[in-house]
């Protein structure tokens, strides 16, 4: 049998930057983000271990939760790491090593924070155990009304933060005893879902149809969304619909397009801004990716199945070139926003602006092979608008990135593969009054720029 390959090749970069990419290497992308999350973890499970902490309950209890995750990942690690590759265990540990350093939690509110997270390697431990079908009894603590247990579910508890809850496993089943409540039971069907007769348990809602399952997470407390609660069955049939809706899009948009699912785990629907995460904001709604939550993807209520898959197109090429730059430098650029990108009205930093360029230029092959594809005259005419748009776009600020000395051979590599990219989107062209506008769209944001920022050059 051939061994697959490990490392990325120029051919794979190149690939990459052409937004394309074979399943080989979105699986190389993958499988560095994982080791990536293994070296986040023991560096948290070793800051536990040895934190210079007061002892006390809560010490040893986070100390009985790392082991249980520990006891999960040995005994079961394909099991366990359903929940420790999940994409938003990653900022929550990234945060956990914060709070465990030395001289931290010191700012106001940071000792609140940081007890809620640490207590949180309860739930985490408690999941990867459970699916790893192991037996256990451990104690976890109840945050905004309810007990989550990630890629499980969540069990509302009306008791104060805090609140210390009993967690009792067996093959298949858990109990759950909060102080002055009946006991739930929840159970595992036959396809590895987690439910319950009782009301009190909230089931995570997955979207099925892609490449790969994908939680439409509104239950896990992982203070990105600022959700205050789940959303309303009606909401969650809303997003389903969409989601469905969505799929043969991104099809239609191009093969790697609907690859990209498979880099999918979670959507984290935005009931306010997200915090900690790169923002798109259009004119309908907004959406995010965060280097820590590889997989995930943040977004507002799209109003139609085609923002939604736009989004995911746009979003997908964030994750992709993180996942890039965590295995191969392309550039050497520092963090001085000294870039004008005519998607934003702020100057960005290099890694900014290369990470626009190359998620627009995916979207301008999307919506140019969406509105090749679709049959409706005004679905068409949007879509022709909105490739004229973002190609446009590319095409102001991609002789910088070419110019641009900070490149490394890789990351030469990665923007001449964009730039062939977007010779190739020139043909089919849209119709002649959408490109005129989309020139003039480009240009009145260029003005504005120079006007909101004087003493800078267009660079």
């Amino acid at each position: 049998m051939k061994t697959p390959p490990t490392t990325l090749t120029d051919h794979d970069i190149a690939a990459l930057g052409a937004t394309e990419g074979s399943d080989s290497t979105l699986a190389l992308l993958t499988a560095g983000q994982h080791t990536r999350r293994l070296l986040l973890l023991r560096v948290l499970l070793d800051a536990v271990d040895t934190a210079d902490a007061t002892p006390g309950p809560a010490a040893a209890l986070a100390r009985h939760h790392a082991d249980l995750l520990e006891n999960a990942e040995r005994a079961a690690p394909d099991a366990a790491r359903r929940v420790l590759f999940y994409s938003l265990t990653g900022p929550w540990a990234e945060r956990c090593v914060k709070w465990l350093q030395p001289g931290a939690a010191t700012a106001p509110g940071d000792g609140e924070s940081a007890a809620r997270d640490i207590a949180h390697l309860g739930s985490l431990a408690a999941s990867a155990a459970a699916h790893a079908d192991l037996s256990f009894t451990t104690g976890l603590t109840v945050h905004d009304g309810r007990v989550t247990l990630p890629t499980l579910g969540a069990l509302r508890c009306p008791a104060p933060d805090g609140t210390a809850v009993t967690l009792t496993a067996g093959t298949g089943h858990l109990l759950l005893r909060a102080p002055g409540g009946s006991t739930a039971e929840i159970l595992r069907d036959p396809t590895g879902a987690w439910y319950s007769d009782d009301p009190r348990w909230l089931v995570p809602h997955t979207l099925h149809g892609g490449p790969r399952p994908v939680l439409l997470d509104d239950l896990d407390p992982g203070r990105l969304a600022n959700r205050s609660g789940p959303l309303a069955p009606a909401e969650r049939a809303h997003w389903a619909a969409l989601w469905h809706d969505a799929l043969p899009l991104l099809g239609h948009g191009g093969d790697a397009r609907a690859a990209e699912l498979a880099l999918l785990d979670c959507i984290v629907p935005l009931s306010g801004p997200p915090t900690g995460v790169g923002v798109n904001v259009g004119a309908s709604h907004s959406s995010g990716t965060s280097p820590s939550a590889f997989g995930a993807v943040l977004a507002s209520t799209p109003p139609t199945a085609a923002d939604l898959a736009a989004g995911l197109a746009h979003e997908l090429q964030h994750a992709k070139l993180c996942a890039l730059t965590d295995l191969v430098r392309l550039h050497t650029a520092g963090d001085a926003p000294d870039y004008w990108a005519p998607w934003r009205p702020d100057p960005r930093p290099f890694n900014g602006f290369l990470h626009g360029v190359y998620a627009h230029l995916a979207l301008a092959g999307f919506w140019q092979r969406l509105a090749l594809a679709l049959d409706d005259p005004a679905a068409r005419d949007h879509a022709w608008a909105a490739h004229a748009r973002c190609h446009a776009q590319v095409d102001a600020v991609l002789p910088v990135l070419r110019g641009s000395r900070r490149l490394t051979d890789a990351g030469r590599v990665f923007v001449d593969a964009i730039a062939a990219r977007h010779e190739e989107l020139r043909d089919p062209a849209p119709p002649h009054g959408h490109r005129i506008r989309a020139t003039a769209y480009v240009e009145t944001a260029r003005t504005l720029w120079l006007r909101q920022h004087p003493r800078r050059t267009v660079t």
